[in-house]
This record gives C-alpha cells, structure tokens and sequence, in this order.
C-alpha cells in the first residue's frame, strides 16, 4: 500500500512491520516486510486507522502502536500491541492523553515514555 506519516519497526525475526499512515484517509492495515525474500505480506488490521503515532518495539518481543490521529475521532489516545508469533493485533491499555506528532522511547523496565506530541508538553510513563 502507498502510505507516508507511518511506522516501521524491526521486529525478533528481522522483518519489518509497516504500520497505519495517510492516503486519502487514515489507514487500519499493516504489513511486514521480509528482507531475505524481497516480499511484503499483508498482515491483520488494526482496530483503529492512525498516523501521527508511534510504534515501538517492546522487550516482550511486541510491537506497541499508540495515539496518532484518525480521520473521524480526531487525537487519539488508543494503544495497540501487534503479536508476531500470531499475527494478531489487540487493544490494550489507553495512554493517559491523546497525542500526535509525538515521540517515545522503550525504557530497560519495558516502560515506554511518551513524549510532547502536536500542543502538547506533558510526558508519560506508559505500561503496556
């Protein structure tokens, strides 16, 4: 898929998954990236199309995908966490504030900070 304002993220396996983004709307799908073959693969969608987030390898081997911005809610605060031994994607815990634009970092405690974001100044610590 054409996508910009996405995440990409290097997973346990060295794929990459390749998550939301823009084009002409908000965007629910991701794919990983296989780079010993050259091919893309579809995997499941995520309950909410977002761009503007973050995704963020996790020390549990998961890929988190926070906040971002969806065409119809606006700002969001939604988390998810992708599972690369099944392929699937599901909700887990709300980060405290809606942001975008925005950054975070994966802390040794397997805490991740959240940081600024579009109007924003605040930071978090967020367990997912």
């Amino acid at each position: 898929y054409a996508r910009y304002v996405h995440t990409a993220s290097l997973l346990t396996n060295g794929q990459v998954l390749v998550a939301g983004g823009y084009n002409g709307g908000d965007l629910q799908t991701a794919e990983s990236y296989n780079s010993s073959t050259g091919m893309w693969t579809l995997t499941g969608s995520m309950s909410y199309g977002r761009y503007y987030h973050t995704s963020s390898l996790l020390t549990n081997g998961k890929v988190l995908v926070a906040a971002g911005y969806d065409d119809t809610i606006g700002v969001l605060n939604s988390a998810e966490l992708y599972d690369l031994s099944t392929g699937a994607w599901t909700i887990t815990t709300s980060l405290s504030y809606a942001r975008h634009a925005y950054s975070v970092c994966v802390l040794k405690n397997g805490k991740v900070l959240a940081v600024g974001g579009v109007g924003i100044s605040s930071s978090e610590l967020y367990q997912p």
